[in-house]
């Protein structure tokens, strides 16, 4: 608790440094990234963050000092010539994007590798601490970084806003941003300009091997809970938050940690959440299959009710006569007869079945649905009638009341199906 408080009382200035610049990138980031998701471009800033490593490399070599501005300008450079590389094997070959992207990673990375050994076995004093930005180290953010975190920030958040409507036209419609006139190879190169921009500066937080995560977990983790691009920025900017000011706490608590992975380690804990947890989750798909196959299940069952009662007339049924109109497993039978005797549907006496008033009413309306629909299908989709029933058996269950109006208005209001089946 004690080390909780020093943490938020900032007692030790250097990790208001830390955090504040490690917030700035990882801002730059979801805000940039966001577009970069959309436009499934992630293997492109995976590439990108590896390829800046030959870029930092020259930069030191050529002004044997560490100054921030110098080594991000190497990074930048190095980041574009890696896009223009890509681009140039995909227009001009056969090589498909994802083989280009692998070939430029690998090539600029295993570059940059040779050149940070070079490096590393010179005399110059100054190498001390070059090798943090392959894997990052935020504890290293000095005053001068800070504020070039920021300036970055400033510069990704000013052009976002004054380019908003474009970026978000070309993520999900670039032939409408053609038709109208906007130039859109300029719009993608300022695009891609501040994706290499943000990756350039923020290896030295995460490094180059995980600064694809901290560009494109964010706004997967909130693709999960909405659909909405400015909620899908804002809620990026919140997981970016907590596992950046997470991350940083248990640097602070542990020294020997690295901050970076740690954040990348709360990120990634945050969208598996989201995988989860989220409306558009595995749990709640799970949870939706399963009540819609309980929902498919119970009409199938007032259906057969249905066909029981008034066409073969009978006061009440069992589960052998049941069973003989239309197959079911046993568990599922159970589960079914339960179910609706549960909602008032259907009542039981001695081991035999009947439909209350509701279940007959729900039963008709069914019913009616299947009926509607295979006539539907004859009468305005010319299907011959014997290749109907499936389709309908499955329609049926996902017609709403609006569109059940229009089918009875469409159809003039029928009263008999194609098999000359009453419409209940």
């Amino acid at each position: 608790m004690s080390e909780l408080i020093d943490f938020i009382s900032f007692k030790d200035p250097g990790v208001l440094t830390i955090l504040i610049g490690a917030l700035a990138v990882s801002f730059a980031s979801a805000i940039i990234g966001t577009f970069t998701y959309l436009r499934k471009k992630a293997l492109v800033g995976d590439a990108v963050s590896h390829s800046v490593l030959p870029g930092i490399c020259f930069a030191f070599i050529l002004s044997g000092e560490k100054d921030p501005l110098l080594l991000i300008l190497g990074a930048f450079l190095s980041g574009w010539i890696s896009v223009f590389f890509i681009d140039f094997i995909v227009s001009r070959s056969k090589i498909k994007a994802d083989s280009a992207i692998s070939i430029t990673l690998s090539l600029f990375f295993a570059f940059g590798a040779v050149l940070l050994s070079f490096i590393q076995n010179s005399d110059n004093a100054n190498q001390s601490g070059i090798n943090h930005f392959l894997f990052g180290k935020a504890a290293a953010i000095t005053d001068a970084d800070l504020k070039l975190f920021i300036g970055v920030l400033i510069i990704v958040g000013i052009i976002t806003l004054l380019f908003f409507k474009k970026f978000t036209t070309i993520c999900f419609n670039e032939d409408y941003a053609k038709s109208i006139g906007w130039n859109v190879k300029w719009i993608d190169f300022v695009m891609s300009s501040l994706t290499v921009l943000v990756i350039a500066s923020g290896i030295q937080t995460v490094g180059v091997v995980l600064m694809a995560a901290l560009l494109i977990t964010p706004p997967g983790a909130a693709g999960f809970w909405t659909h909405s691009i400015r909620k899908l920025i804002f809620l990026g900017l919140i997981f970016a938050t907590i596992s950046t000011v997470l991350g940083t706490f248990v640097s602070y608590v542990r020294p020997n940690m690295p901050t970076g992975p740690w954040i990348i380690f709360f990120l990634s804990i945050i969208a598996i959440l989201s995988v989860l947890f989220s409306p558009k989750g595995i749990l709640r798909r799970l949870v939706l299959n399963r009540e819609n196959k309980s929902k498919i299940r119970n009409e199938n069952l007032l259906k057969t009710a249905y066909y029981l009662t008034y066409e073969r007339e009978l006061p009440d049924f069992s589960r052998s006569e049941i069973v003989s109109k239309r197959s079911y497993e046993t568990l599922e039978l159970e589960k079914g007869l339960k179910s609706l005797k549960n909602k008032g549907f259907l009542l039981e006496n001695s081991g035999r079945f009947y439909l209350s008033e509701s279940g007959k009413t729900e039963a008709k309306r069914i019913v009616r649905l299947h009926r509607l629909w295979e006539l539907y299908l004859t009468n305005k989709m010319n299907f011959k009638s014997d290749h109907i029933h499936g389709i309908a058996e499955t329609i049926e269950h996902i017609i709403t009341p609006e569109i059940e109006a229009k089918l009875l208005a469409e159809l003039d209001y029928p009263d008999k199906d194609p098999h000359d089946s009453v419409i209940p």
